[in-house]
């Protein structure tokens, strides 16, 4: 066993090296951030020579954005950054779904960017990798929400965010006004919505849509709905998820109802060889009702139809007496590697992001809730986090109940129910035996 696990401990450093291989040089010769191969660079791998003369430092930043534009908006905020600092090259990276597995190749070699994202991770997982950020300016104005979320008990702060995630559902709004339904408070309610819109669109329009290609659409109707079925309710399952005593048997409910969407037509057909990509077009053409998860892709919905109104609300509740909720906490994010060898440039980078002009610029291109107080943004669903500024805002499901590993368990097993490959008791079990494999590790 122990011969296997230097194997792959092997394979998965080689294929980060590979990874890290892989990335362009920025394009253009404006300075403007990129992406910049390790292999590509100078003997000295820490600097280039700069235009002006002397040494460029460079600075590596990782992101989990997904979304193009966002990507470029973030480059931008570099490329102003630069500007004003023309000794600090910024070489932006976004693996995207394989982020997780690369950092933890990073970690594992205690090798890891200059800055960032923690996704959700901040403190439980890249805590001891991270360097105190609790003396920069920026700090005094992390918002009430989310300063708890990124502070140790120590009083370390370890990241600026950028974005507080507040997901809900985002809905078509012209759909549900076609058909006459109020946005649901209830799953209930949600269902029979789902119901009216399939039968009287002739199937023309999908109520719900997912993708088995890009699971976490799955992973996030099962990570949200499991907080609305076993945390939101008064009488909850928190304490046994914490303290490993939980009937996984309760976990079954959750997956019918997962199930239940294809079973009763409510799920667009081709679930599992959908794209995430194929969504905003559809969503555009009005064939598309509700999308599990926040509003960021709403731009892409634009360039199809800029007519289109796009609704925000929570996830409804599951348990009767009980009320609606969103899944929150960290969302983007900007951490600096402790041992960094810039780690004074790095700080000096997640300032620039932390002023009030870019982090506005940030809130009005991803749609969320900026991470800092009394940041200005205008966008189309700033009313709604108003409108629903008192909906209570639960921590993501899997990052506090769940042990390491088990999200990407809930994504591949919740497909695999959706191809018939298994069915909801299995599905429990596999939750029971992976949750007490990873938790005892």
């Amino acid at each position: 066993m122990r011969t296997t696990m230097n194997a792959i401990a092997a394979v998965l450093l080689i294929l980060s090296v590979a990874l890290a291989g892989c990335s362009q040089r920025p394009s253009g010769a404006d300075g403007s951030a990129g992406s910049q191969s390790p292999a590509s660079s100078p003997a000295n791998p820490e600097s280039v020579d700069a235009s002006s003369g002397g040494d460029q430092i460079r600075l590596t930043v990782y992101s989990t954005m997904n979304e193009t534009k966002n990507q470029e908006m973030m480059k931008s905020i570099a490329a102003d950054f630069m500007k004003e600092n023309p000794n600090i090259q910024v070489d932006f990276q976004f693996p995207g779904s394989e982020y997780e597995n690369i950092l933890k190749v990073k970690m594992a070699a205690n090798d890891l960017p200059d800055v960032f994202d923690t996704h959700g991770w901040a403190v439980i997982r890249y805590g001891q990798y991270l360097a105190d950020l609790r003396d920069e300016a920026w700090v005094s104005q992390l918002t009430d929400t989310i300063k708890p979320v990124v502070t140790g008990e120590d009083g370390k702060v370890h990241a600026l965010v950028l974005s507080e995630a507040k997901d809900g559902i985002t809905y078509n709004a012209d759909v549900l006004e076609k058909y006459g339904i109020q946005p649901p408070q209830t799953f209930e309610e949600l269902m029979n919505a789902a119901e009216k819109i399939k039968t009287e669109s002739k199937g023309e329009v999908s109520p719900f849509y997912m993708s088995g290609v890009d699971n976490y659409m799955i992973g996030q109707f099962l990570d949200q709905y499991a907080t609305s079925l076993l945390i939101s309710p008064e009488q909850n399952d928190a304490q046994s998820l914490l303290d490993g005593t939980f009937d996984w048997n309760k976990w079954t409910p959750l997956a019918k109802s997962l199930l239940e969407l294809k079973n009763k037509g409510y799920l667009n057909k081709d679930v599992l060889t959908a794209k995430f990509s194929d969504m905003p077009q559809r969503f555009a053409q009005g064939k598309v009702a509700f999308v599990i998860g926040g509003p960021s892709f709403a731009d892409d919905v634009y360039k199809v139809n800029p007519n289109v109104k796009i609704g925000y609300m929570p996830v409804t509740s599951m348990v009767a007496g009980d009320s609606p909720n969103f899944s929150g906490g960290e969302r983007y994010t900007m951490g600096a590697w402790k041992d960094g060898k810039h780690l004074a440039e790095a700080k000096k980078l997640i300032a620039f992001f932390a002023k009030p002009e870019n982090m506005s610029k940030i809130a009005n291109a991803t749609k969320l809730p900026a991470g800092l107080k009394n940041i200005e943004s205008s966008h189309e669903f700033s009313s709604y986090y108003e409108q629903y500024a008192n909906v209570r805002v639960f921590p993501y499901f899997d990052r506090v109940y769940l042990p390491n590993g088990m999200w990407d368990v809930m994504c591949k097993t919740g497909t695999a129910l959706l191809a018939g490959g298994v069915t909801p008791e299995q599905f429990s079990q596999k939750m029971k035996s992976e949750y007490e494999r990873l938790r005892n590790q």
